[in-house]
């Protein structure tokens, strides 16, 4: 065979290939691992809900370039380590097209180095460390806003209230720890004290000698980064301590629906941190959490919106991409500017996330109000928290 029949016959398997119909080409196959179990389940969950109902608008639509979107998931069981051999298997057992984030920071900081080490683009939705992005890694783009704003709207308000002084406590993590630095850094330039600091370990569920030195320090306000299980221990022990600071606000959980439905009346007055609520005025939003009750049967919450955001943009990379090509692709997300139902994404060179806003919710009634930021509350706090003997 010539070298002119031999482009021939290239020119009209490329020609074949590119008239086939969508699902004679495959679908573009994207690879995850998300905590299904372990300490994160709950999020990781909530998560994956994110990138399967975004597969299935994206699919309605016509797919991404032409095919198909499909999700090939792992269960990390909340562990880095598992995270990382589930990324390989990924990439290079599985052969996945794309590859989106995990849950969390720790899981997120170590398959980091598998995505980069192959190139793959990474959208993280729920990796909020700042360090993550500023270790000269490619390929990596944040989505939420940094581990150290969590607890910003806590210290504003009580600053503005006139409290004085701040207890700080965290899962020792990469992710709490972070947002512990920030609390504390942020405080100070509020000319608040901080009058305890302490680090208790994953998965710790007796945080009574700790409380008790927190009571012995009687802080104004209580502000602990934690993760959903710890948050729930922590007020239960408080009340059986009488631990009552005037303010107490959490980072992840406090914002969830199971939160109140297991402490019930004892979450009345607590603030959660989040990334984005169902009120929040962004375009797409009420049609998301419309689409995502129907598909669910429950209301979403942050992390289900933070990875359906995630999804939508790394395909919309692709899409002005026109190729699933990592190099492309990372070229149209470090420029991409883009409000979605999650709220703003705009990122730096090193895709670190500079657009999206915080909010702080506080439970009234039953019911999650928004109080912070003013421009976005819809209602004011109740302040300061009533002591327990007095709910």
């Amino acid at each position: 065979m010539t070298l002119k029949t031999l482009g021939a016959l290239v020119a009209v398997i490329a020609l074949f290939s590119a008239s086939l119909p969508v699902d004679a080409q495959g679908p573009i196959r994207v690879g995850a691992s998300l905590s299904q179990s372990g300490t994160y389940a709950k999020l990781g969950t909530y998560q994956r809900e994110g990138y399967d109902l975004c597969a299935k608008d994206l699919n309605a639509k016509g797919g991404l370039l032409g095919r198909k979107v499909e999700f090939v998931v792992y269960d990390d069981q909340s562990t880095p380590a598992t995270g990382v051999r589930l990324y390989e298997k990924l990439i290079t057992e599985d052969k996945v097209d794309a590859v989106m984030g995990p849950y969390s920071s720790p899981i997120t900081e170590a398959v980091a180095n598998v995505s980069e080490k192959y190139k793959k683009v990474m959208v993280t939705p729920l990796a909020a460390t700042t360090s993550i992005f500023k270790k000269g890694r490619k390929y990596i783009f944040m989505v939420i806003s940094p581990a150290e704003v969590y607890l910003e709207g806590l210290i504003d308000m009580a600053a503005r209230r006139g409290l004085k002084t701040v207890a700080i406590v965290n899962e020792d993590t990469l992710f709490t720890k972070s947002s512990a630095v920030g609390t504390a850094e942020l405080a100070k330039k509020k000319g608040m004290q901080v009058v305890f600091q302490e680090a208790y370990p994953k998965g710790n569920t007796d945080f009574s000698a700790m409380l008790t030195k927190i009571k012995a320090a009687n802080p104004d306000v209580i502000a602990a980064a934690t993760y959903f299980d710890d948050a729930v221990a922590i007020t239960r022990q408080m009340k059986e301590l009488n631990v009552n600071p005037k303010m107490l606000g959490v980072t992840v959980g406090g914002d969830l629906p199971e939160f109140y439905s297991l402490l019930k009346q004892n979450a009345e007055y607590i603030y959660g941190a989040t990334q984005w609520e169902g009120t929040l005025p962004y375009p797409g939003q009420k049609e998301f959490v419309e689409s995502y009750k129907r598909e669910f049967g429950r209301e979403p919450v942050y992390h289900s919106a933070a990875g359906y955001a995630g999804c939508r943009i790394f395909a919309e990379g692709v899409r002005r991409a026109g190729t699933l090509d990592a190099d492309r692709v990372r070229e149209e997300l470090l420029k991409l500017e883009v409000r979605t139902p999650f709220g703003d994404y705009k990122v730096e060179a090193d895709g670190f996330q500079v657009a999206h806003k915080m909010v702080m919710v506080q439970w009234q009634d039953g019911k999650k109000v928004t109080v912070w930021p003013d421009e976005l509350a819809s209602g004011k706090p109740r302040f300061p928290t009533p002591p327990w003997t007095q709910r």
